[in-house]
């Protein structure tokens, strides 16, 4: 069921790879201060030096190309194309156009995301995403962006999983800024969302490639046949999903945000809602696990592991077919849903090269066993386009550091080698039969 067009390509994300934190004008982004607080990432690790794919991006596209992939997934630091007075800085826009004439040469197709989690500092000395201004901020950083790399750039992304910028960085504080607060969950959350839409609308004005946003989604299933733990796996599912997607594409938040957060509102005004239902030319989808929910007694819920199944290295459930099922879900749910990409979805493992050879036989049994759940659901009618296996390298992975390994290319951060993993390999083989 998978078409001959039909893409496959590896992802990354600014922050976690290109290093060269202050080379050629490059200023702090919200994820350099966080790295500075004590405690808040896994053996103080930064994204300082990183891969180094700031200095080794050619090599690395290199890889992309000799592993048999059709696209390249990757995010432009908005800290290093725009000054802090919101300038446009020449050295970091030659940069990225440079990765992008080199990537069309390859013949391979780019997805740019514009927004990977790395707010600039100075917009968060303002506010960041609790200011509503930060919104026309970004749409000014998009339209920039689009009108230089108008016609090098195959497909646009605004956000990046604003689940994690909004809940991880403005609720739970796993993320930066590092905030603690529903309240502030849903502020960002909204001005987020916003700022995808008047994004949208301006990359629109100046390109016609297709554009629009990558969510997170992630299965539920209640903890036992209660109706509270029934009732709890809904409230979970909202969270995590429909808060984000029912906004997109139905133009309303739902229901269950009121019984989640009693009290506590996104701050709406006059024609918010339109703006963020933009129509968009496909969805970007990125799944990892699924989670099992039981009612916390009150309005809320708590994730409980399951036991006797299999995890990876984040201590998360491998269960492929809660891809399938929220692809099908999202299918019922939204009449219009646009053309899918899966855009993410890979597993971490603490891999070590011995005699040169990586061996990652769980990762590889992940991949397969994923990209089957999507010829499922496609076999059901929805319409997926493509798929990104994360990541291309083994990278700085948020709050967890250098720990957690997700890289298909095993990356020594002493000596900068990289190492096709066996999964890589064996995608090789499996890319280069499709091609005949």
């Amino acid at each position: 069921m998978l078409r001959p067009d039909f893409l496959f390509g590896a992802a990354t994300a600014s922050y976690q790879i290109e290093g060269a934190a202050t080379a050629d004008g490059r200023h702090p982004s919200i994820w350099d201060t966080f790295c500075r607080v004590p405690g808040a990432v896994h053996n103080a690790d930064n994204g300082d030096v990183a891969c180094d794919h700031f200095h080794r991006w050619q090599s690395d596209l290199q890889l992309i190309s000799d592993l048999g992939f059709d696209g390249y997934r990757f995010s432009v630091s908005w800290s290093r194309v725009m000054t802090v007075d919101g300038q446009r800085n020449e050295k970091g826009l030659d940069f990225y156009k440079r990765l992008l004439d080199d990537l069309e040469r390859r013949g391979l197709k780019s997805f740019l995301t514009l927004y990977h989690w790395d707010l600039p500092q100075h917009l968060q000395d303002r506010g960041g995403w609790l200011n509503r201004d930060t919104a026309t901020r970004f749409a000014e950083y998009a339209d920039l962006m689009s009108r230089e790399f108008a016609g090098r750039v195959s497909a646009w992304t605004t956000l990046n999983e604003p689940y994690c910028s909004a809940y991880l960085g403005h609720t739970t504080g796993r993320h930066a800024p590092g905030l603690k607060d529903v309240r502030y969950g849903v502020e960002s959350m909204h001005h987020l969302l916003l700022g995808h839409g008047l994004a949208t609308e301006a990359v629109r004005a100046n390109d016609k490639a297709p554009v629009g946003l990558v969510a997170n989604v992630c299965a539920m299933v209640p903890a036992s046949d209660s109706p509270k733990d029934r009732r709890a796996a809904q409230l979970s599912y909202a969270n995590a999903n429909t808060w984000i997607l029912d906004p997109l594409l139905l133009g309303t938040y739902p229901e269950e945000l009121s019984e989640l957060w009693p009290g506590v509102k996104a701050p709406v005004k006059p024609g918010d809602m339109a703006t963020i239902a933009t129509r968009m030319d496909y969805l970007g989808i990125n799944y990892y696990f699924r989670s099992n929910i039981r009612s916390d007694g009150a309005h809320g819920y708590v994730e409980e592991d399951l036991p006797n199944v299999e995890r990876t290295q984040m201590g998360w459930e491998v269960y492929p077919d809660g891809l399938r099922d929220l692809l099908l879900d999202f299918k019922h749910r939204y009449p219009g849903l646009p053309p899918i990409y899966i855009t993410e979805n890979g597993m971490a493992s603490d891999d070590k090269p011995v005699a040169g050879r990586v061996a990652d036989e769980q990762r590889l049994r992940y991949l397969n066993s994923h990209v089957a759940a999507v010829d499922q659901a496609m076999r059901q009618g929805v319409d997926v386009r493509g798929y990104f296996a994360w990541s291309l390298l083994d990278n700085f992975e948020w709050s967890y550091g250098y720990e957690k390994r997700f890289g298909l290319v095993h990356v020594d951060y002493d000596t900068q080698v990289r190492t096709p993993k066996d999964s890589a390999l064996a995608l090789k083989r499996f890319l280069d039969q499709r091609r005949g």
